[in-house]
């Protein structure tokens, strides 16, 4: 039926029987068909489907009917099973920017690749704006490759479908040897079959397989383990940036999106637990100029002068650490319903939760910096308290 309807539309929209364009179907499936009859008119596409259906419908046996039920405009189509479009079902206003088979609609992805097809499609389909479009694909990754983009934003979800030990027969996977390693750490708090499991990607030998590079989020954030960036772009980012922009660049244009200059640096930062870690004493540093200092002290001797100024620095950073914590706590209760009792939730789930927890981290280690000074910068370098005077 669909073939014969591709046929009929093809053969009777045409400039030789007297319409502006030749028609043609550039998608169908079992029970739908997508015309593009050539015209820009919003309206006038609409007409050409309201007639073009009433008139097929006359070609089919009663009561089967062909319904005209919506447009898109502009539309990107990747294959069959991929496509975006802003859909409208009236000329005045659109609806709805509808997609089928993206990123945006795909839980096997993290939630930094969503947020880059999604903020994209909208600027090439909503705003027209494919150069603003690729200028936040570009900062996105910049921001990724440099440690600023919120481990929430890199979980990976995958069920636990089984026992561990009933995988055994098949490949090494991700989520499955986490698990195996959470249980030996602590059985009690390691996911149950039928959990959904997160987890990121470190970094690790570069011979080092992805099961040997997942990691417990919590785990990573606790002990200040660094994500593999690089390979989020590489196996998250690259394929679904690819497709989306695959009818609108060339692939120059798309490798350059992936690979250009704003790629070239990416920021490590120092683990604090694990691997050599554990057999390395680390120095207390200055908290002005990064120098080692003598004992835990805040400051160095040549930054003592200016312990005053450094003491104010590190309590407005203690400052903004409690304003970022209080907003994640705040949602948080905003969630469970009270604004007034503690929040008691541990869905791990929710990537509000490791949002929260990594706020309640950066506030610890801003406190424990801040308590460098001491009480009348007792235990710093400098041997005095710092004068507030100025």
């Amino acid at each position: 039926m669909i073939d014969d309807t591709w046929k009929y539309v093809e053969a009777n929209y045409t400039v030789a029987n007297g319409y502006a364009h030749d028609a043609k179907v550039v998608y169908g499936d079992t029970d739908s068909v997508m015309i593009k009859f050539g015209t820009t008119d919003l309206a006038e596409s609409m007409r050409l489907g309201l007639e073009a259906a009433g008139r097929i419908t006359d070609t089919f046996l009663k009561p089967i009917k062909l319904e005209f039920e919506k447009c898109y405009f502009p539309y990107l189509l990747m294959n069959k099973k991929r496509y975006a479009g802003l859909l409208w079902t009236n000329a005045t206003a659109y609806d709805k920017l509808d997609t089928k088979g993206l990123e945006t609609v795909r839980r096997d992805n993290c939630g930094l690749a969503r947020e880059l097809v999604d903020t994209a499609l909208r600027r090439l389909i909503i705003d027209r704006d494919p150069e603003g479009a690729q200028a936040f694909i570009r900062q996105r990754i910049r921001d990724l490759l440099r440690g600023k983009v919120d481990m929430s934003q890199l979980l990976i979800t995958k069920a636990l479908t089984r026992a561990v030990g009933a995988y055994a027969d098949g490949g090494k996977q991700a989520h499955v040897e986490l698990v195996a390693r959470m249980m030996k750490r602590d059985p009690g708090s390691a996911p149950k079959v039928g959990d959904r499991v997160p987890y990121v990607m470190i970094t690790a030998d570069k011979k080092a397989k992805n099961y040997e590079k997942s990691e417990d989020p919590i785990y990573v954030l606790n002990a200040g383990l660094a994500v593999d960036a690089p390979w989020y772009l590489t196996h998250q980012l690259e394929k679904p940036i690819g497709r989306l922009f695959e009818a609108v660049l060339s692939k120059a244009e798309i490798h350059e999106l992936t690979a250009g200059d704003h790629t070239r640096r990416v920021v490590k930062p120092t683990p604090t637990a694990g691997g050599i870690v554990g057999f390395v004493s680390r120095a207390a540093r200055c908290l002005r100029c990064r120098n080692p200092v003598d004992g835990d002290g805040a400051l160095c001797r040549s930054c003592a002068p200016h312990a005053a100024q450094a003491y104010a620095v590190q309590t407005g950073e203690v400052v903004l650490a409690e304003r970022a914590f209080a907003e994640q706590w705040t949602q948080c209760q905003r969630c469970q319903g009270s604004l007034c009792a503690d929040v008691l939730c541990q869905n791990r789930d929710c990537t509000q939760f490791y949002s929260r927890t990594k706020a309640h981290i950066d506030l610890r280690d801003a406190r424990e910096r801040l308590a460098r000074f001491g009480s009348g910068c007792e235990g710093c370098a400098c041997g005095v308290g710092p004068d507030l005077s100025w």
